[in-house]
């Protein structure tokens, strides 16, 4: 659903972000600039494995889809319609 798709969205772009302010700062006061990749790449692992599964918190409004129609209805209106030509240039 699309509020799930959302919140989703929302919760991966905050932990990336948080993850590269810590990681910045951390990275920063070591005068390491590895620590800084490993601490965003964590933080990028952890978004996913908290967004990219089909967790229930996601599924909370599903979408309502069309019934099915009877295929016999497709074939008449198909039937019915007359070619469409195209026009001479």
């Amino acid at each position: 659903d699309y509020k799930g798709q959302k919140l989703a969205e929302q919760i991966f772009q905050g932990i990336i972000l948080v993850s590269a302010v810590i990681g910045f700062i951390y990275g920063y006061i070591t005068e390491q600039f590895g620590w800084t990749v490993y601490i965003v790449m964590a933080g990028f692992a952890l978004s996913c494995l908290l967004t990219l599964p089909p967790w229930p918190m996601y599924r909370r409004n599903p979408l309502k889809w069309l019934p099915v129609q009877e295929s016999g209805a497709e074939e008449k209106k198909s039937a019915d319609r007359k070619p469409k030509r195209h026009a001479k240039s």
